[in-house]
């Protein structure tokens, strides 16, 4: 336990508190000394009663004007949840926006050059030069190129058969 010398009103106080708080009991102390200065003439113990009435006084409002704010605090709190799940709900929202549209500018890619390819074929076909196909670029591509392997190579054995 740690000892406090305290003045209020001019009179000197010893008081006992817990190790560490003899600045938070002198912060106090110098609040009441100076609700008890401010009560004009009177005895030492006027002095403290009406210092301890304002007090009690000011406490009372405070905790009126705490009592008020809770449900505009208790609101406003609703309000910054709701604002922050909608922004989260818009992030993911935006995020799967730009993953659809990255997939359908591959994909319109992937039909531009396939429109090139064929469009390089058909000119080739009007001037009269053989056609070779294209490498194949997908997985349905190439099961088209190993089924047309197969088909050829049926065909040459047809054909060898007298």
């Amino acid at each position: 336990m740690a000892d406090v010398r305290l003045s209020i009103a001019g009179r000197p106080y010893d008081v006992h508190c817990a190790d560490g708080q003899e600045d938070r009991i002198r912060q106090l102390a110098a609040i009441i000394d100076e609700k008890a200065r401010s009560v004009q003439g009177g005895t030492e113990v006027r002095q403290l009663l009406f210092a301890s009435l304002m007090l009690a006084d000011e406490t009372q409002e405070a905790r009126g004007k705490v009592e008020k704010a809770a449900p505009q605090s208790d609101s406003l709190r609703a309000a910054v949840a709701l604002a922050e799940s909608r922004e989260a709900a818009a992030k993911d929202e935006l995020r799967a926006a730009q993953t659809r549209e990255q997939e359908a500018l591959a994909e319109a890619r992937a039909a531009a050059e396939r429109e090139a390819t064929a469009l390089a074929e058909l000119e080739a076909l009007r001037q009269g030069a053989p056609v070779v196909p294209a490498p194949p670029s997908g997985r349905h591509d190439r099961a088209l190129m190993q089924i047309a392997d197969r088909i050829e190579a049926l065909a040459t054995k047809v054909e060898q058969i007298p």
